[in-house]
């Protein structure tokens, strides 16, 4: 349970899928060891009811491994994925092959030979899950197909009725396609998930990389033209000194002030750049939380309006910065965000669940929490982190009015 608690939510479906996977692999076996008390008295369905119970245990094992394999391979990882559908398919076949011949052939008894056909179909259709998973339909269907014609003589020498062996072979084929398409599904879902994830973890780069270009392109378009000045303008004065010419101080003294000019724009745009809107930084983390499910309740009150430019704008900077915890460190499905006045003081609350009990390892590195109290340290204000029900988070932004 603690290592669910920090696995992340595709982690969780993967693991998920993978164990309704490994379920469908252990069918063989109850039915092997329900056939063994059925009739004592015939010697010749107690040995074939010990082989069942051998073989279904053994092709329990190997199913389990071919599963697991099978999906990795589904989900382009490195695997050896056709050396156990080649062990799966070997002990399927031979232990179908085995339990026709020692079981009791026609004519023991009317009750003694779905005990073998059943056990045999079982067999199959729990074998070909993974070939579905790691195959392509259609050489899937060649599998099963040919795992089919290759146990239908074996049925035949064992003096199954031909009837009875095309029922039991139809009846299979059926199952085949069922458990064929239920498993391939699971691993595609997955697979699905997984895309998911990363073209989630891609926008996010994406939307980083955009706001670099974007500021990149403010200070080129502010710089660009200044530094170009700068630059001729110096070589100008260089050339007037070297010539005793008294105009160089005065194209020194205009280096100098479009060197100013160019240092409070630059001041400007960083300051508009880092400057937050509160309603805006509150409207865009909902936007956000519910693009990744997490609902959000936004409480500011009926006077942000009113509170002082700097305050809004640092309780701003905490609103961005916990919306970026709760997507980083949580697994959040609720989130709330209220604005109040206490004793001449605005007070931020926010408050997430899904906080993991066992928090990553990379959880704790970061500098988000450190960079808030600093920027509330600039205008007296505090950031607390209060006590909070198990699963869930409190964070506490006060700064005075």
């Amino acid at each position: 349970m603690r290592k669910w608690r920090g696995y992340s939510k595709p982690q969780r479906s993967e693991l998920y899928l993978r164990w309704s996977l490994y379920l469908m692999a252990v069918f063989p076996l109850p039915g092997a060891l329900l056939s063994i008390g059925t009739d004592s008295d015939n010697q010749r369905y107690l040995a074939a009811a010990r082989v069942a119970v051998v073989i279904g245990l053994a092709l329990t094992l190997v199913t389990l491994r071919a599963y697991r394999t099978s999906i990795d391979h589904y989900l382009r990882r490195p695997t050896d994925h056709r050396r156990w559908l080649a062990v799966t398919g070997t002990v399927a076949l031979a232990g179908s092959w085995a339990l026709l011949l020692v079981g009791p052939h026609a004519g023991t008894g009317p009750d003694e030979v779905p005990f073998t056909v059943g056990t045999v179909s079982t067999m199959l259709f729990s074998a070909f899950g993974p070939f579905a998973v790691a195959l392509p339909p259609r050489r899937s269907a060649l599998a099963g197909l040919g795992g089919l014609l290759a146990v239908a003589p074996a049925m035949l020498v064992a003096g199954i009725e031909p009837a009875t062996a095309t029922g039991a072979l139809t009846f299979t084929a059926v199952l085949m396609v069922s458990i064929g398409y239920s498993c391939r599904g699971f691993a595609w879902l997955q697979s699905v998930v997984w895309e998911l994830d990363a073209a989630r973890e891609a926008q996010a780069r994406l939307a980083v990389a955009e706001e670099r270009l974007r500021f990149s392109r403010d200070l080129h378009d502010v710089m660009g033209r200044n530094l170009t000045t700068i630059a001729l303008k110096s070589e100008l004065a260089v050339q007037l000194a070297r010539r005793g010419r008294p105009e160089a101080a005065d194209q020194m003294a205009e280096v100098q002030r479009i060197a100013q000019d160019s240092q409070r724009e630059v001041r400007d745009v960083v300051r508009g750049y880092r400057t937050t809107d509160l309603h805006a930084e509150a409207i865009g983390a909902r936007a956000v939380l519910r693009s990744a499910d997490v609902t959000c309740e936004i409480d500011l009150g009926e006077h942000a309006d009113q509170l002082p430019v700097p305050v809004q704008s640092v309780l701003g900077w905490v609103i961005r910065e916990a919306t970026t915890n709760v997507l980083r460190h949580s697994e959040a499905g609720r989130c709330s965000i209220r604005l109040r006045r206490e004793d001449h003081r605005a007070v931020l609350e926010l408050e997430n669940d899904g906080v993991p009990a066992v928090p990553p390892p990379s959880q704790g590195s970061g500098t988000g929490l450190r960079g808030l109290r600093e920027r509330l340290a600039a205008h007296d204000g505090e950031l607390t982190v209060p006590d909070a029900p198990p699963g869930s988070f409190r964070l506490l932004a006060s700064v005075p009015l």
